[in-house]
């Protein structure tokens, strides 16, 4: 799995559940909600006020590492 900006949150949730422990460190505590879980991580960053870009390069990389 490649992970975008454009990625819906629940769709990365459901494929790497352990991909959690990135939105729980930038203060993305909502998860379980099915608002958040609908959003695209660039949508959800804005909201939070973080870097979607430095986010999906996280991610991506721990997938990687898989």
């Amino acid at each position: 799995m490649v992970v975008t900006k454009q990625s819906i949150i629940g769709d990365v949730l459901d494929a790497a559940p352990d991909t959690a422990q990135f939105f729980f460190a930038i203060g993305m505590h909502c998860l379980g909600c099915p608002a958040s879980r609908g959003e695209s991580i660039e949508d959800a960053c804005a909201v939070h006020g973080t870097d979607a870009d430095a986010l999906v390069e996280e991610i991506n990389k721990f997938l990687a590492s898989k």
